[in-house]
């Protein structure tokens, strides 16, 4: 991540926007062979279609730009611009195809857009790439305090970095890679990486939002060690249906990128919250997330 500041106008979009935001498709997608998440909304399906409908318009067009013409032809750039490539871009049919360990097609290797070698980092080209993509957007200000907000119903212990709810609704944000934190780190009431415990049951809602000027990020809620895995969604899947935000874009003169996931803690257990962009989770974007039985 290349910290640098970002001037941004002062703009209406708060953390509890109703809208998923850049990921709405994305989020809603949950994971593969299940239903699509939740969104925070009471007209969640249409908003979603709407979004969704915005967002695939806005692939085209920003595909178009990279490309020109020529991705209107045949073979792999024609794909590409198609219903079918966009599903395996942002995963509306589940996992996005290039967290799947697909690589991305040739096409979509040029004029330096991921960096060179085997081991760029996918979210450079992903920020980019939906940079200026629909859905909410926060200030840097907006950014900060969700970072910094103690979520109702918490119970903080900053020595332990712990979060605890005991109650059967839970609101939190988390902010990826802010300033003034370690790159590649989640920020949530204040703490790097804290430890969340919430009651077998509750319905979760968490607001993620992308500081990182130059970089791609998510959040997913997993069953298993996924962190320790170069790229955890091909070894760990959401754990719970509307538990993924797959990835926001960086952040522009508009604002920074703001997502909801919501999703109901079913099962009580020991998972994990963390970036699914490979790579990232690998470098600290990850934390315990135990569903407790506990009353």
């Amino acid at each position: 991540m290349m910290r640098r500041q970002i001037k941004t106008p002062a703009i209406a979009a708060a953390l509890a926007a109703a809208g998923l935001g850049t990921a709405v498709f994305i989020t809603a997608c949950g994971t593969s062979g299940q239903t699509p998440g939740i969104a925070a909304s009471a007209s969640a399906t249409a908003g979603t279609r709407a979004s969704a409908q915005d967002s695939y318009s806005y692939y085209r067009s920003m595909m178009g730009r990279y490309f020109g013409g020529s991705m209107m032809g045949g073979g792999a750039r024609s794909w590409m611009m198609s219903p079918a490539g966009y599903r395996w871009m942002t995963g509306l049919n589940g996992v996005p195809g290039w967290m799947r360990g697909g690589h991305f097609p040739a096409v979509m290797m040029g004029s330096g857009m991921m960096g060179t070698g085997t081991s760029a980092d996918p979210g450079k080209f992903m920020g980019r790439l939906w940079a200026d993509a629909p859905g909410p957007r926060v200030t840097p200000a907006q950014a900060t305090r969700a970072g910094n907000q103690i979520p109702p119903g918490a119970h903080i212990n900053q020595a332990a970095r712990t979060i605890t709810f005991t109650t059967g609704s839970v609101h939190l944000a988390a902010v990826a890679s802010p300033a003034g934190s370690p790159d590649e780190t989640f920020r949530i009431a204040g703490m790097v990486n804290p430890k969340i415990t919430v009651p077998a049951g509750a319905q979760v809602s968490i607001q993620v939002v992308n500081a990182d000027p130059d970089t791609a990020h998510g959040l997913v809620v997993t069953s298993g060690l996924g962190q320790s895995s170069w790229m955890p969604m091909m070894t760990s899947r959401p754990a719970f249906t509307g538990a993924a935000l797959w990835f926001l874009g960086n952040p522009t003169a508009a604002g920074m990128h703001a997502g909801t996931l919501a999703f109901a803690a079913a099962t009580s257990g020991t998972y994990h919250y963390l970036c699914p962009v490979p790579g990232h989770a690998q470098k600290g974007m990850a934390g315990l997330f135990t569903v407790s039985n506990a009353s």
